[in-house]
């Protein structure tokens, strides 16, 4: 009875390859060394977690270089060997880079951020939380089946929860994990219902096996497949803070310890916007009648709410720099789902969607860097009011003129070629697809986006109301404010280069 089971046994063995998923592993390996390393560091060192910590991510965003000669997949079926749970192509690697790229900048923040809470915030712990949500953001791209897809969004998301309340005694760092955690535990008991209706439909888990079975569903069935199809989008609507799902977004960014508000805005739409996609054009391109639309009315009602959020912000206001940054981060949502609504009418979806991944890598930096000036400033102005950027061009000139660089990129205006060269991407994917009204809404939404962008990019360079306080410039701080504004200039002054990552090859 033995010899049966040794050849079953070596054929459901199979090799790793550890290239492919070298960069979330190096990122989980470094996790776990810094939290024990956290047991036995003096206090005195413990900036070396820290930096043990940003050594990592770059050793992680490093490793997405040998992995550019080709796609290379694992953990396939035995029987199919192009069906597989973890592909790392070129559209994994975009967002892995992203997602690293984005963490590396927060870490280096949080370098100086730990050193300012003066003990508020545990450091082993901060590290470890960081690295694993990382990890999780990280393995979510190349995830090709919806149980790894769904472990992925988790593994990045409860860390977060943690890392938003991780303040000692800190009522409104409590409350905000709080909110976090209620609403997105709630939108991920929605996604699962869905996508067990999805599995009892079409008995897989694998996205392109999905794809093709639930086509073919009995007609008994249809209505469960649609509902599992509205459900699952639910959950990842969330996680993008598309409207009406976009609730918790101001009160958690301005809870949560600045860095880990600048790494939710970019690393986690990264993961809401690369899971959408996965699930829409991958797995259920044959239900684009019910998504398309779906995402287009989501495009335009977050883009409006979002925008029209950030405009009613007052200068005085506590806290109101960080709520702008929230509400702009909820109206630019909007304008990455365009393209992935686009998807379902157009006759090329790859091209829609190499739109969005290349708004994303736009958005992830400047907004990054704007995260970056405001931990700068919030220094020293602990109420981080859009008010205290007032004569900023005269205290600190460069952060000033990079912050009006980069506020400027997000509205789309010169010299931020790049944040208008994607908008024009954007706005072209969803003519192409006939979405003319859809277009309207988005350019009707830039021109109330510039105002507010502008209102702040002027404030900069007024005269100070009283003496001007000089910004002392931490190292990691500047690191932060330097990478992407050297980024945000090398793409406007090429924006070129861009074009190169809309060939996701996802099909």
């Amino acid at each position: 009875m033995s010899s049966p089971a040794q050849p079953l046994a070596a054929s459901l063995a199979q090799s790793v390859d550890w290239l492919a998923i070298a960069p979330p592993t190096i990122v989980a390996v470094v996790g776990l060394v810094v939290l024990v390393a956290d047991l036995f560091v003096a206090e005195h060192r413990k900036a070396l977690l820290g930096w043990t910590s940003v050594a990592g991510l770059a050793a992680a965003t490093a490793m997405l270089l040998p992995l550019l000669d080709g796609d290379r997949s694992t953990f396939c079926l035995t029987g199919d060997a192009a069906v597989c749970s973890y592909t790392a192509d070129r559209f994994t690697l975009v967002l892995q880079f992203l997602v690293l790229g984005g963490a590396l900048l927060a870490a280096l923040l949080s370098v100086t951020a730990l050193k300012d809470a003066r003990k508020e915030l545990p450091e082993g712990e901060y590290w470890f939380l960081l690295l694993s949500s990382a990890a999780g953001a990280a393995l979510l791209p190349a995830s090709r089946d919806l149980a790894t897809l769904i472990v992925a969004l988790e593994v990045a998301s409860l860390p977060a929860f943690a890392l938003v309340g991780l303040k000692y005694g800190d009522r409104k760092s409590s409350e905000a994990a709080l909110k976090f955690f209620l609403s997105s535990v709630t939108a991920t008991a929605v996604s699962l219902m869905g996508i067990s209706f999805v599995y009892a439909t079409t008995g897989t888990l694998y996205l392109t096996q999905v794809a093709d079975r639930i086509q073919n569903v009995d007609g008994q069935f249809h209505t469960l497949a649609q509902t599992g199809v509205v459900l699952t989008l639910v959950g990842f609507a969330f996680k993008t803070a598309a409207v009406p799902f976009h609730f918790w977004v101001p009160d958690t960014y301005v809870g949560a310890p600045l860095p880990i508000a600048a790494y939710l805005s970019v690393i986690g739409k990264a993961v809401g916007f690369s899971g959408l996609i996965l699930v829409t054009v991958v797995a259920l391109p044959s239900y684009a009648d019910v998504w398309g639309p779906a995402l287009a009315a989501l495009a335009a009602l977050t883009m409006t709410v979002g925008n029209t959020g950030a405009l009613r912000q007052q200068a005085t206001r506590a806290y109101s720099a960080v709520r702008l940054l929230a509400w702009s981060s909820v109206g630019q949502a909007g304008y990455l789902l365009v393209p992935i609504a686009a998807a379902a009418y157009s006759g090329d979806a790859e091209k829609s969607i190499g739109s969005t991944v290349a708004y994303a890598l736009m958005y992830g930096a400047v907004n990054l860097g704007a995260f970056a000036v405001a931990a700068l400033v919030g220094r020293t102005k602990v109420l981080n009011r859009v008010a205290d950027y007032r004569g900023l061009y005269a205290s600190s000139p460069l952060s000033a003129l990079l912050l009006a660089f980069f506020l400027l990129c997000l509205a789309g205006l010169p010299p931020g070629i790049i944040g208008l060269f994607a908008k024009v991407t954007v706005f072209s994917a969803a003519v192409d697809a006939g979405l003319g009204w859809l277009a309207v809404v988005m350019a009707v939404n830039v021109v109330i986006a510039l105002f507010y962008y502008l209102q702040w990019t002027a404030l900069l360079f007024r005269a100070p109301e009283g003496e001007p306080e000089k910004h002392r410039l931490p190292g990691p701080v500047t690191a932060a404010i330097a990478l992407t504004g050297v980024i945000g200039i090398a793409l406007s002054g090429a924006p070129q280069l861009v074009l190169r990552f809309t060939d996701i090859g996802l099909f």
